[in-house]
């Protein structure tokens, strides 16, 4: 319930998302998301009183995720403003399988023949969806499949060197490449903002914090492979609020293809969970599958930074989120 709860607060972040969309450029709008949350993140470092700087161990990793991670937020943004909400999001939910094969080359993953024919169901379940040569394919297309590959690289990158960086690294890097990243892209698409929209703005951060907390709480009372599925609910979400607040209606071919992703999808999670074939579970570890924009911090360090000060061991799930501090 914890996770469904925090699934129905990003998917009404990304109804903001969308909302704002229509009138700004996704620039501006990370900028600002960036800017609000940066608050509740440094209230969260407090509680880190682990001595050390701020100089990454991995540089060159550092580097690249940050890279990508600004990138990818300009691109699921994209997304979210100018595709239907259903659609975006079964895209978007190829990342477990491009985690899956990013794993191999960088992280030294085995992976077998069923977790293999899960991959390949699940990419003819997003070519169902995307119907090239059906309909026309736009840049909106392309920036979600883009956010999507990207959004795995960075998660993997994450796996490979979060057991020795530290969370206050992992967390400020990426905001602080948005920041001035959309700082320079800003005056070429700046638009003034009245009150109520930068109040929406600031419930994108609110609304993302929170989720995270209650992802936090999920992870806290239950096994990751109980949790981590419950992210595909939010096809649901996208097909009511797409309807009530835009107008958007999800076709028989939509829902086709949703289907057969998240059937895989949740394939390679459960097949994970069992211990079947894999040794690093890059899929269950990165635990919201939601690809990382660096607007606010992935749960997996928000577990680090809060958890340390509960004292509470984690169970044999939760340890593997927390694979990355050990």
């Amino acid at each position: 319930m914890f996770s469904l709860g925090a699934f129905t607060l990003y998917s009404s972040h990304d109804v903001i998302v969308k909302t704002l969309g229509g009138q700004y450029a996704p620039f501006q709008i990370l900028f600002f998301s960036v800017l609000f949350g940066f608050p509740l993140v440094m209230l969260l470092l407090i509680r880190d009183t682990h001595a050390a700087t701020l100089i990454p161990r991995h540089p060159w990793w550092m580097a690249l995720r940050t890279a990508v991670v600004v990138v990818v937020g300009v691109c699921v943004f994209y997304a979210f403003s100018v595709l239907p909400l259903a659609q975006a999001y079964a895209i978007i939910f190829m990342m477990p399988f491009l985690i899956t094969i990013l794993s191999i080359p960088i992280l030294g993953e085995k992976v077998g023949p069923r977790r293999w024919g899960a991959i390949i169901v699940g990419l003819i379940g997003v070519v169902v969806v995307i119907r090239p040569g059906g309909e026309t394919l736009t840049l909106g297309h392309a920036a979600a499949v883009t956010g999507a590959a990207l959004g795995a690289l960075a998660s993997v990158i994450v796996r490979k060197i979060g057991a020795e960086e530290r969370s206050a690294v992992l967390l400020i890097y990426p905001m602080m490449a948005n920041i001035v990243a959309m700082a320079i892209a800003l005056p070429f698409v700046y638009q003034p903002m009245p009150f109520v929209d930068l109040a929406l703005v600031a419930a994108l951060s609110a609304l993302a914090f929170c989720g995270g907390l209650f992802m936090i709480a999920a992870y806290r009372a239950g096994d990751a492979a109980i949790v981590a599925p419950m992210q595909y609910s939010q096809i649901i979400w996208a097909a009511v609020f797409g309807y009530v607040f835009f107008g958007e209606t999800v076709d028989r071919l939509t829902w086709l293809g949703a289907a057969i992703i998240i059937s895989s999808g949740v394939y390679i999670v459960l097949r994970e969970a069992s211990g079947g074939r894999s040794t690093t579970m890059p899929v269950l570890s990165e635990n919201t599958r939601r690809p990382e924009v660096g607007t606010m911090p992935r749960i997996s360090s928000l577990l680090r930074v809060m958890g340390k000060d509960h004292g509470k061991a984690p169970n044999r799930d939760q340890s593997r989120v927390f694979a990355d501090d050990k």
